[in-house]
């Protein structure tokens, strides 16, 4: 059994995080979290403490740390004695802290694919150019490393795993829909980092379709899903994370990815697109500055984070899996729905922070346990579904299914 986490972060997701680790310390052991200003980790502990979320008496330090410098956290890893860190800092530091992990023998979780600032979607499968060259590595370790265990990716992967387990003999496709019905006030504010956010849209968008890459501009290919509790709303085929490996396990389905926008959003993004202002490849001012566009705009949007106190409305997220049953056609919707206001009530974080950080802390649990303590690596979908959709169910993310025999909560008894 393992005990004790590290949290990599300090963003709303990483605050999520500190929370349900707080709630199920009893599981989890001490917490530890870190990022380059620790006052960020004091401020999120503060918040933990005043909620009073710490289940049984347990340590919760802060630490400051550079995560991209491997050997500075796996020195951090070592003197804290933790067994589970758990990375929900930016993707840009996805290899740097595997690497100590893997150095230090101890399990790794992350909740987006890796990214290098200056490229952006990168040629499928994304994953192989990065975290699977590091199977082997955590193989010989015998490391259990989970790879993209938010929402999508993560439930998502495991809602795919679930169709499949129980509810279809064969998959012909599967199409992850995420939508976020809520409102935050702003004129104009992304639900999480803006340059990740933003990072996500200006490239290529690739799904799987009749057993190839396919490529689309963003915004190219849209459609209206009628969807549980948030009803008819407007999504368009995105790149995602979880494409890339759903079709590596799943090459004879079509996989693909939608993403809601409002027509508000997609104006805005236009326009910064089409000035050059969304570019992550450095210029030069007629003051001689060099700045980086995207992260200009970065810097005068709001903080996602600032978002949470007026934040309304409900997400919907989820898979619809179209196969077949006993020979004959069948489709199922795998979904979970989550409200911001009880999101922000219960860890101060808006809905999309709350379907970000509440897995991988389910995930860790698994892995204290043993459950999930594989000792390679894995993506979300390679693991049996059950144990972690039955804890999230338990933890705040509870799971529905719509098929044919109707619409109803997912429980494995």
């Amino acid at each position: 059994m393992k005990k004790n986490v590290l949290v990599i972060g300090a963003g709303g997701v990483a605050q999520v995080v500190a929370h349900k680790c707080a709630q199920n310390n009893d599981v989890l052991g001490d917490l530890h979290i870190a990022s380059r200003t620790k006052a960020k980790c004091d401020a999120i502990i503060a918040g933990v403490r005043e909620k009073n979320a710490m289940k049984v008496p347990g340590g919760f330090t802060a630490h400051a740390v550079d995560a991209l410098d491997t050997a500075a956290v796996t020195d951090l890893i070592r003197r804290t004695g933790v067994q589970i860190v758990i990375n929900v800092g930016s993707p840009f530091v996805n290899m740097s802290v595997m690497d100590a992990c893997i150095e230090a023998g101890v399990a790794y979780l992350d909740t987006a694919i890796h990214e290098e600032p200056d490229r952006i979607c990168e040629t499928p499968p994304w994953y192989a150019n990065y975290e699977w060259k590091k199977r082997e590595a955590c193989e010989k370790a015998g490391v259990t490393a989970i790879l993209g265990v938010g929402f999508d990716p993560g439930v998502v992967n495991a809602y795919a795993r679930l169709a499949e387990d129980q509810y279809l003999d064969t998959i012909d496709s599967i199409d992850i829909v995420d939508i976020n019905a809520g409102s935050h006030g702003r004129y104009f504010a992304t639900n999480f980092d803006p340059e990740i956010n933003f990072r996500e849209f200006t490239g290529t968008v690739y799904s799987w379709q009749k057993g190839a890459w396919q490529e689309n501009a963003m915004f190219e290919v849209g459609r209206e899903w009628d969807l549980p509790v948030v009803g008819k709303q407007k999504a368009y085929m995105s790149g995602h994370d979880e494409v890339h490996s759903l079709a590596a396990r799943y090459p004879h389905a079509d996989v693909r990815f939608w993403m809601g926008f409002g027509d508000h959003y997609i104006n805005v993004f236009t326009v910064l697109k089409s000035l050059g202002l969304l570019s992550e490849q450095p210029v030069t001012t007629a003051e001689g500055l060099e700045v980086v566009p995207l992260k200009v705009v970065k810097a005068v949007l709001p903080d996602p984070a600032s978002l949470a106190p007026g934040y309304t409305g409900k997400t919907c997220i989820g898979d619809l899996v179209k196969g077949t049953k006993d020979g004959k056609p069948a489709e199922v919707f795998i979904y979970n729905v989550a409200d911001h206001k009880e999101a922000f009530e219960e860890v101060g974080s808006q809905g999309i922070s709350y379907t970000a950080g509440v897995p991988p802390v389910a995930a860790a649990m698994l892995i204290a346990e043993g459950t999930w303590d594989v000792g390679r690596m894995a993506n979300v979908e390679d693991l049996d579904p059950k144990p972690f959709i039955s804890l999230l169910n338990r933890i705040g993310l509870p799971t529905r299914v719509k098929d044919s025999a109707g619409d109803r909560a997912v429980d494995f008894g």
